[in-house]
């Protein structure tokens, strides 16, 4: 169709290509969005419940960490739990994305803006 065209073919070709990646990329964004993942600390005593885009959902803390002399303990160990939920929400999303841009001939390492 757009053959002898030369450089306005290969600037269509790319559009196109722009276009698909665009709608591939608003379906993984919803993906995303439906996506949790759960983050631990402490052998699972402290659990912290996240969306894949990183939104704190929920958090779960053993019972048996409720000691006014632990506080400080438990508190670290949300913040850790919190931590590991957030680091498994960048590598679900990282994951999600690398399949959109497969195939794309994007240079390594390269990120999209977002």
């Amino acid at each position: 169709m757009l053959k002898g065209l030369g450089q306005i073919g290969d600037m269509a070709k790319i559009m196109k290509q722009a276009q698909e990646m665009q709608a591939r990329m608003a379906e993984v964004q919803a993906r995303l969005d439906g996506m949790e993942v759960t983050g631990e600390a402490g052998a699972g005593m402290v659990r912290a419940t996240a969306t894949a885009k990183g939104q704190l959902k929920g958090l779960s803390i053993d019972p048996s960490l409720f000691r006014p002399e632990d506080r400080e303990v438990v508190e670290d160990l949300i913040v850790a739990a919190v931590q590991d939920a957030q680091a498994r929400a960048q590598a679900a999303a990282a994951e999600e994305l690398g399949r959109v841009t497969e195939g794309m001939g994007l240079p390594p390492g390269m990120k999209l803006p977002f």
